[in-house]
């Protein structure tokens, strides 16, 4: 039986955070990965792959709103040229990652990984043991029971496409329904191309501020995007070459593809965690805040586990996760996982990003608060690139810190980030006003003091 100190399982972005955080502290490490591709989703068909697209998408769709503003043509786009270089990077991603693992002596067990008891992982017909383990086994496409779900392709096969044809339905309004849905309509050639997002929920996005929700409907129906909310959908039929979407109202919505955007769910049905005695529910593996799970040797991290599926949170657990290993064995203090400011974007256009409290959350939780908003921002930074839908929401308490923000632009990541160091730094309103008055001149972040001078 091989014997290890620690074992992680999973390759992703979350796996390798860890297994070379433990590595280079010295610590015997080996990972067991079931996919024949290692390397994660992010890499491979999630965070990473769909930006070989969206960048291509942002300069055409930046290009349209700059028509008359000086700009004569959109550019010429070639989906088979995305695809191409998307596959010339997540093509070299397996190998890359099985290569990494050898030059820092990380043993690779290849299979799917299961408890055998709360000790022992058995990984097909071997056997592993280990004074800690790491789950880091991600998550996958949801299934939903849906009759003729089998007809609708998921995220991953989106990014496959070889071509886009002109109609699309979108099942679930999360972030990947509204991502895709803007590659396909930005990339349209004309009235023919028609892209609907149906959302059984009374909203999409629900995580999201529900003001600013709509204000990015908005900007999605004026480039021809149809969200439906409040769908029941039935059935999916084939008929011919085409899919139709059949709702509980009687309504029919006619698609050449349609696409499962309800998200993903844990990845952990093959694991046999019950033979551990681990403890998980509905949305994945229950966790403290140091990533440890009920049973004090066995951790997990990223997708896998009932918190937040983000790439980057994926990669702060792993390294809380790998600390707290390191912390058990050295009996130094355990570190814990900070959610209070954590930054998610959509990459549509505009981005939507936030961080923090939305202003529903603030009021369920009758937390008082202050806020400046602003939306169909006229100021010159976007009406040099035409685009009408910009806005902003931010949140502050009655002790001048903030407490959220929302941003909708052609750079909101960048001004998102700037108020999450804000947030982590426990700066004031009336402090971050100040330093920024100072930012490069004129950006996007440049405008930062004008959403926060009504809060000073």
């Amino acid at each position: 039986m091989a014997e290890y100190d620690v074992v992680v399982i999973g390759t992703g972005t979350a796996g390798q955070t860890a297994a070379y955080e433990l590595n280079a502290r010295g610590l015997k490490v080996a990972v067991v990965e079931k996919s024949d591709k290692p390397g994660g989703i992010c890499a491979l068909a999630g965070c990473q792959a769909k930006k070989w697209f969206y960048e291509g998408v942002e300069l055409i769709a930046k290009s349209h709103h700059l028509k008359g503003n000086g700009i004569l043509s959109v550019p010429q786009y070639a989906w088979a040229d995305f695809m191409q270089a998307k596959n010339k990077f997540t093509n070299a991603v397996p190998d890359n990652t099985l290569k990494g693992f050898e030059k820092a002596s990380i043993d690779v067990f290849s299979g799917a990984a299961r408890f055998l008891d709360e000790k022992t992982l058995g990984v097909d017909a071997r056997s592993i043991s280990a004074r800690f383990f790491l789950i880091a086994s991600g998550a996958h496409p949801m299934t939903l029971p849906i009759e003729g779900i089998e007809h609708a392709i998921t995220s991953d096969r989106f990014l496959e496409l070889p071509s886009l044809p002109d109609r699309f339905v979108f099942i679930g309004g999360g972030f990947i329904a509204f991502e895709f849905a803007h590659f396909v309509a930005r990339l349209g050639d004309g009235p023919s191309r028609q892209t609907t997002i149906l959302e059984a929920a009374s909203r999409p996005l629900g995580p999201f501020d529900a003001e600013m929700v709509s204000l990015l409907m908005d900007a999605s129906k004026a480039e021809g995007i149809n969200v439906l909310t409040g769908v029941q959908i039935s059935a999916i039929e084939r008929v011919g070459s085409e899919f139709r979407v059949k709702t509980g109202d009687g309504d029919v919505y006619s698609a050449d593809i349609v696409v499962n955007s309800a998200g993903r769910i844990a990845d952990i049905d093959g694991l046999d965690l019950d033979r551990a005695g681990i403890d998980h529910g509905r949305r994945g593996i229950l966790v403290n805040a140091t990533m440890q799970t009920n049973q004090p040797h066995i951790y997990a991290a990223g997708d896998c586990t009932a918190t937040i599926q983000l790439a980057r949170v994926a990669d702060s657990e792993a390294m809380v996760a790998a600390s707290a290993i390191l912390g058990k064995i050295d009996k130094t203090a355990l570190p814990e996982m900070d959610y209070s400011a954590v930054p998610a974007i959509l990459f549509t256009y505009p981005q939507y990003a936030m961080v923090g409290y939305t202003e529903d959350a603030l009021k369920r939780e009758t937390i008082p608060y202050k806020k400046s908003f602003g939306k169909n921002l006229s100021w010159p930074t976007y009406r040099r690139i035409g685009m009408s839908h910009a806005a902003y929401k931010i949140l502050i308490g009655n002790n001048g810190k903030f407490l959220g923000a929302h941003i909708l632009s052609d750079n909101a990541s960048g001004i998102i980030n700037s108020i999450r160091l804000a947030m982590l730094n426990r700066l004031s309103v009336e402090t971050f006003y100040r330093q920024s008055i100072m930012s490069p001149y004129p950006s996007r972040e440049s405008d930062l003091p004008y959403m926060l001078k009504p809060l000073v």
